[in-house]
């Protein structure tokens, strides 16, 4: 006889596209699949395989080890779950040739497991015969659809048997297709907030109480609570007169706007003291960096705005320069050649200046007046201005070398056409905080937030890990771990219907209690644009860093006296905003995990230890060799009334932001 083998196939049905078509896959941590040696057991004894991965084990197991020729060969598959908040999605198989085996006569080999939830199983079982199989007798089973699951995994269980005095491997081929339980809130226990557009949102505070933003193409909107957003788009607009609008236009050269808004964006709001003025600086983006910020004035926040002037220009050349501020800021009457080195007629000139928009005013803590600006190209720069004007201070004069410019200003960050805009900078605690946002704006194109800090409004900022802003040559910054600190990343939580992409633009605020917020524009995997208004408070870990709260705002509250050990103890899910995100194919990070226990050890999908700081907010979490700084508290989950206990940390060695959250029913 010849020697026969024998592959037996499990093949997971649907379309394995994830991300790329739905976006819908988890990041999560990669678990290597355990197996055990089949054992050798005398001819009348069963044979069994088992293999793991990611808390799921299959055993093939044969009714023996040695077999006759004209043998029924009869085994079993037990799959069996035990990831915990995992369900596997129900699925069919093909088997492969049998050569030499097939189905026993009048009985057909099994093709379909159901779905499997955390803590069941499920087994198969079939006989096979010796025979060559027949024409059509083979399965073929095919898709039923496109995957919608968050991660699959491979396990390879096999058998060697004697069949007739051969050798027959008997093996099973698996890809499993594992789907997160979601958490599904009662309806009298939801409480979504009422969200609007507004993209690139600066916020405000109004001396009676009430908060706003202001946005691209003129969106605006109001909020006593942070949390449920009016909108003011229509109003906001109407309020320009055509005067003030042709002003407005006078420099910027933009041909694609069809609205006379189309082409403004990320306004920046501040009261002036001095002037008494609510004074909006507003980026008129144009072609060809043919771009500037324009300062607006108003006496009420809501408008009507008047036209003030321009605070910076950009890209001018030998038959504009007369018409910007550049003799007034320089002494030069004529333009400095290294304009027309790095100029727009040779396509240069965002080699080494920036695009003039994105501005970002603000007091420092002596009272003086100051605006960043700029945005990708030549990078991101800072300007003093005068307090009784709103504009530029032109007795303040800046050097030319690499990180300066007589009319642009002292350079913070960026350059060399790195990613990075829409900066902001406030004091929060003891340092000023420089926010950038990188990659591109679109769902799919990586937009994150960094940070960095300085004891300057001017800089040097730096990130966790001691790295500067700078970027004297490209490189792509988007995922890079030395180049400012993440608050978070793409992220889902158990209770969200789509993971939160493309965050960025950012604004923030330190209220009259002392809380700081930032708020800033999210977009989500949902396979569309859409994007709304997102507020989370912002708090100092015990090290001086930013750690951002894992759910969006509902008046929480840092209390000390209500961190004990024993009740604050408990399972959490915990999510590690990873940096290494496809964000192409709208990847995410979503819940590990792990249990943290009452006598400080950490268990789960991470281990390692945790501790709370008595008399204080503060946190410490020893996960996977790693520490992490943070600070705990309790929060409502968000779009809930669920209150749980949360934590928020920052890696001090990988700079990564960790949440935590304890698990709810």
């Amino acid at each position: 006889m010849k020697k026969t083998s024998f592959l037996l196939s499990i093949v997971l049905l649907g379309t394995m596209c994830f991300g790329a078509c739905n976006g819908s896959e988890a990041k999560i941590p990669e678990t290597d699949s355990k197996t055990t040696q089949p054992v050798v057991k005398t001819e009348g004894e069963p044979l069994s395989h088992s293999v793991s991965n990611s808390g799921v084990t299959v055993t093939l197991t044969t009714d023996k080890a040695v077999y006759e020729a004209g043998d029924d060969v009869n085994y079993t598959i037990l799959i069996e779950n035990d990831r915990m908040f995992w369900n596997t999605k129900a699925f069919e198989f093909a088997y492969s040739e049998f050569d030499g085996l097939k189905a026993a006569d009048g009985t057909e080999l099994p093709c379909s497991v159901p779905q499997i939830k955390y803590g069941e199983s499920y087994e198969l079982s079939g006989t096979l015969m010796e025979g060559e199989e027949q024409d059509g007798e083979k399965k073929s089973v095919k898709s039923g659809g496109s995957s919608d699951g968050d991660e699959v995994i491979k396990l390879r269980p096999y058998v060697k048997v004697v069949y007739g005095e051969k050798e027959v491997t008997i093996r099973a081929i698996m890809e499993i297709q594992m789907v997160q339980e979601k958490v599904h809130v009662k309806v009298s226990q939801k409480d979504t907030p009422k969200r609007i557009t507004c993209h690139d949102p600066s916020i405000f505070r109004d001396f009676d109480g009430t908060y706003y933003i202001f946005g691209t193409h003129m969106g605006a909107g109001y909020t006593d609570d942070l949390r449920n957003w009016t909108s003011m788009d229509g109003a906001f607009r109407l309020s320009f007169t055509e005067e003030v609008k042709a002003k407005i236009r006078e420099w910027n050269k933009d041909s694609n706007v069809r609205n006379w808004y189309d082409y403004l964006w990320a306004p920046d709001i501040i009261y002036n003291k001095a002037m008494k003025k609510y004074c909006l600086y507003l980026s008129a983006n144009g072609d060809d960096w043919v771009s500037n910020i324009v300062l607006l004035t108003s006496d009420t926040i809501k408008g009507p705005y008047d036209y003030a002037g321009s605070v910076v220009y950009g890209g001018f050349d030998e038959t504009s320069w007369g018409k910007t501020d550049g003799e007034k800021a320089t002494g030069e009457s004529t333009i400095p050649e290294r304009y027309l080195v790095n100029g727009v007629g040779n396509r240069k000139w965002g080699d080494k200046w920036p695009n003039c928009i994105d501005p970002c005013a603000f007091y420092d803590d002596d009272g003086k007046l100051w605006m960043a600006y700029g945005s990708w190209s030549g990078g991101i720069f800072i300007l003093e201005l005068d307090e009784e004007t709103g504009l530029r201070d032109y007795s303040v004069k800046y050097d030319n070398n690499e990180h300066s410019d007589a009319y642009f200003g002292t350079k913070i960050a960026g350059g060399a056409y790195v990613s990075g805009e829409g900066a902001f900078i406030q004091k929060i605690g003891d340092y000023y905080w420089l926010f950038v946002s990188y990659g591109g704006l679109e769902a799919a194109s990586g937009y994150n937030i960094r940070v960095y800090r300085s004891d300057r409004p001017d800089g040097g900022y730096v990130d966790a890990l001691g790295n500067d802003t700078y970027s004297d040559k490209y490189v792509f910054n988007y995922n890079l771990p030395n180049k400012g600190t993440r608050l978070f990343g793409n992220y889902m939580w158990r209770t969200f219907n789509y993971a939160d992409v493309a965050q960025g633009h950012n604004s923030a605020l330190v209220d009259e209690d002392g809380r700081a917020y930032i708020v800033y524009h999210t977009r989500t995997n949902n396979g569309s644009e859409g994007h709304t208004v997102k507020v989370l408070q912002l708090f100092v870990n015990k090290e001086g860093w930013l750690c951002a709260a894992p759910y969006q705002t509902s008046g929480e509250k840092t209390d000390a006296s209500r961190l004990e050990v024993a009740s604050y103890a408990g399972q959490y899910e915990v999510i590690l905003h990873e940096l290494d995100v496809d964000y192409a194919n709208l990847q995410f990070n979503g819940p590990r995990f792990v249990q943290l226990n009452a006598d400080g050890t950490v268990t789960g999908e991470m281990e390692g230890t945790w501790a709370l700081e008595e008399g204080t907010s503060y946190i410490t979490l020893v996960l996977d060799g790693v520490t992490y700084s943070g600070v705990a508290l309790y929060m409502n989950v968000e779009n809930t009334k669920i209150e749980t206990s949360i934590f928020t940390a920052l890696g001090k060695e990988n700079q990564l932001t960790i949440w935590g959250s304890k698990v709810i029913e």
